[in-house]
């Protein structure tokens, strides 16, 4: 792992210490190699259907390794983008806001047929949304290099250090769970809820933007995702608790998650890696603040003592899942594709399902800027 400063911490080692010393809210959601039943998803039996889309079927490739992530200037094309948004709400698009300030549903769209100026749109409207849904796609049933290609013109493809993912295609992170996977209720039995609160690998130097799911297979009802507008959580504090919060910084740690992943059976492509980004981020496009820490991959608040550090950022995670009337809860049907932008908006799977059912989706994650924090601005 490569080192970092972080003041007034000495070494590397001490942090790494610090974050094993204090008590994660790490939850494992994903499954893994030592859970996955090969030959039922492929070949499905009397009682089991097989997986929908093979050519997606999770492979972990222990051989595969990359090198650390180098830095690289992120162009946001949502900034450049038509403001009146005329190819992506045109008039043969029906829109449905699903709530005031998060989630918008879009139908007579095909993402796939988007013209270049349609995908600086999209990148915009989702970042004043935070996260959209769009029905009866043929995104899944794309080629994987298309799909692919399509996601790389909204920054570098992220490559997951630990999931699993298509064959010969890292680019794609995967999301699955089968027929015969009980995690779900594993994870109950030490846990009152599934819910994890996150924002994708925030661990990065340069976490996610613009971001697309698709979903190939999934249960009768249940394993929604729901997402939290992180621009309104900020906005919901008083004036002078968000400028307290202003120039402060904390440790995104990605340890937990590479060491989930040797627990189970799975790989690490990547050394795990800990970045300080700022409490409060400002999103490029928009000028919006927005609160970037979630409790998945953040650890303590720098300079701030261990019982300082988990009191506030206990309030903040409290401030998250209970901001109800800032939730947008997104319900998956068939061919249904949801963009969200990283930078503005936490989500979770909702792993609420009958055991017993296959949920398998596919995650395109270009990556962003760093994030970057901008000035207090007291209202007038």
């Amino acid at each position: 792992m490569a080192p970092i400063a972080i003041s007034p911490i000495e070494s590397q080692n001490e942090v790494e210490v610090l974050i094993k010393k204090n008590i994660s809210q790490y939850k494992e959601q994903a499954a893994g190699p030592l859970t996955y039943n090969k030959k039922l998803e492929e070949e499905g039996s009397a009682e089991v259907p097989k997986a929908k889309y093979a050519n997606y079927l999770p492979t972990w490739d222990s051989n595969q390794k990359f090198p650390p992530l180098e830095l690289f200037e992120h162009v946001d094309h949502g900034a450049s983008a038509d403001p009146n948004f005329a190819e992506l709400l045109s008039a043969s698009v029906e829109r449905d806001d699903i709530t005031p300030t998060i989630g918008t549903s879009l139908s007579g769209i095909q993402l796939s047929k988007l013209s270049d100026a349609g995908k600086d749109q999209l990148a915009l409207f989702a970042a004043r949304r935070k996260v959209l849904l769009f029905k009866d796609q043929d995104f899944a049933d794309l080629p994987i290099p298309e799909a692919i290609e399509f996601g790389r013109y909204f920054g570098r493809l992220h490559i997951h250090p630990t999931s699993g993912c298509p064959e010969g295609h890292p680019e794609v992170h995967l999301v699955h769970r089968g027929h015969d996977d009980n995690s779900g209720a594993t994870m109950l039995e030490t846990r009152t809820s599934t819910v994890a609160w996150h924002s994708d690998v925030t661990y990065e130097k340069q976490p996610p933007g613009t971001t697309f799911l698709y979903i190939l297979d999934k249960p009768s009802t249940g394993g929604d995702t729901i997402f939290c507008n992180m621009v309104e959580a900020y906005n919901r504090l008083s004036p002078a608790f968000r400028e307290r919060l202003h120039g402060l910084q904390a440790v995104h740690s990605g340890l937990e998650q590479a060491d989930g992943s040797k627990t189970r059976g799975s790989i690490t492509r990547r050394e795990p890696i800990i970045s300080v980004h700022p409490l409060v981020r400002t999103h490029p496009a928009t000028g919006e603040k927005a609160l970037f820490v979630n409790p998945q991959f953040t650890r303590f608040i720098v300079g701030y003592k261990k019982e300082e550090s988990d009191f506030l950022l206990k309030f903040l995670y409290d401030h998250i899942a209970y901001g109800a009337d800032f939730h947008a809860r997104m319900r998956w049907s068939e061919k249904s594709v949801i963009v969200w932008d990283n930078r503005v908006a936490t989500h979770s799977a909702i792993l609420d399902w009958v055991n017993g059912q296959r949920r398998h989706l596919a995650r395109i994650t270009p990556q962003a800027e760093p994030p970057k924090e901008t000035p207090f601005e007291r209202a007038n």
